[in-house]
C-alpha cells in the first residue's frame, strides 16, 4: 500500500535556532491533533539536520536534507554527502528540485550519482520532476517529464525504484501563488503512474508514492490529496508556518 506523505521543503529558511523551534512546533502540533497514516518529513539546511533530528519524536516525523553531494568524500569544498546526511539521523533527500536544476545547473549526469550515493547509504530520495511554463503552454509537458525520469530513475531496477519517493512540481506554479488545477495535478501524476507500469510493471507503480509540489495550501490540500493518483506533497512555503503545515497533514 503506498504511504501518504507530506514532506516540507523549508529551502534557505530559518537559522538553526527559529528551524527547530518550527521543527518542535510542527512536532507538538502533530503528536496533538491525532494526525495519523500520514508520513511527514521536515526537509531542513544541512546545518539544521542533527538539532532537528534530536528535537522530533523519531516515530512521527522524518528529517530530510534538501540535497547531497554527487561524490562520497574528497576534495569537493563545500559539499555534503550522503553518508554526512545519514550521520545526522537524517532519512530521507530530496534529489533534482528544479531550483537545484535552474540555479546549479544539475544534469541528470549529476543527478544519477546522487541517487547512487542516497541508495547506497540506504536513505529515501524523493525525486523531483517537472516542467517549465514555457514546455506547458507549448503542450510538450508530458514528453519532457518522461525524458526527466527516462534519463534517471528509470535506468534503476525495480527493487530500488521502490526505495524511491517521486514529486512532481510544475515550475510554472512553485512560489508564483498559481498552483495546478486539482485535474491538471492528477492527469500528471497519473501519466508518471503509468510510465512505470510501463516500464516495469503495474504492482511497482502502485507501490511507488507519488506527491505534487506546486503550491499546495492548507486552502486546496484536501481537494489534491482527493485524487487517485496524488499521494501527497512536497510543501515549500506552507511548510515554515507549522499551523499551516498541520493543516495541510490533516487535509487527509
Amino acid at each position: 500500500m503506498r504511504k501518504k506523505i507530506v514532506a516540507g521543503n523549508w529551502k534557505c529558511n530559518t537559522t538553526v535556532k527559529e528551524g527547530v523551534e518550527l521543527a518542535k512546533s510542527v512536532n507538538e502540533l502533530v503528536l496533538t491533533s491525532g494526525a495519523k497514516d500520514v508520513v511527514v518529513v521536515l526537509g531542513a539546511p544541512f546545518t539544521h539536520l542533527t538539532s532537528i533530528v534530536e528535537a522530533v519524536d523519531a516515530d512521527r516525523i522524518d528529517v530530510s536534507s534538501q540535497n547531497c553531494a554527487a561524490e562520497p568524500k574528497g576534495a569537493f569544498t563545500g559539499e555534503v554527502s550522503a553518508s554526512m546526511v545519514k550521520s545526522t539521523g537524517a532519512t530521507y533527500v530530496i534529489l533534482g528540485h528544479s531550483e537545484r536544476r535552474e540555479y546549479y545547473h544539475e544534469t541528470s549526469v549529476t543527478l544519477n550519482k546522487k541517487l547512487t550515493q542516497v541508495l547506497e547509504q540506504g536513505l529515501t530520495p524523493i525525486y523531483c520532476c517537472g516542467e517549465a511554463l514555457a514546455i506547458r503552454e507549448a503542450g510538450t509537458q508530458n514528453e519532457y517529464v518522461k525524458q526527466q525520469l527516462d534519463e534517471t530513475i528509470f535506468l534503476l531496477p525495480s527493487e530500488q525504484l521502490l526505495k524511491l519517493v517521486i514529486a512532481y512540481e510544475p515550475i510554472w506554479a512553485i512560489g508564483t501563488g498559481v498552483t495546478a488545477s486539482t485535474q491538471q495535478a492528477q492527469d500528471m501524476l497519473s501519466f508518471i503512474r503509468g510510465l512505470i507500469a510501463n516500464k516495469y510493471n503495474k504492482e511497482v507503480a502502485e507501490e511507488i508514492s507519488i506527491l505534487y509540489g506546486g503550491s499546495c495550501s492548507p486552502s486546496n490540500a484536501k481537494d489534491l490529496f482527493s485524487q487517485p493518483d496524488i499521494d501527497g506533497g512536497l510543501i515549500g512555503g506552507a511548510s515554515l508556518k507549522a499551523p499551516d503545515f498541520l493543516a495541510i497533514i490533516n487535509a487527509y
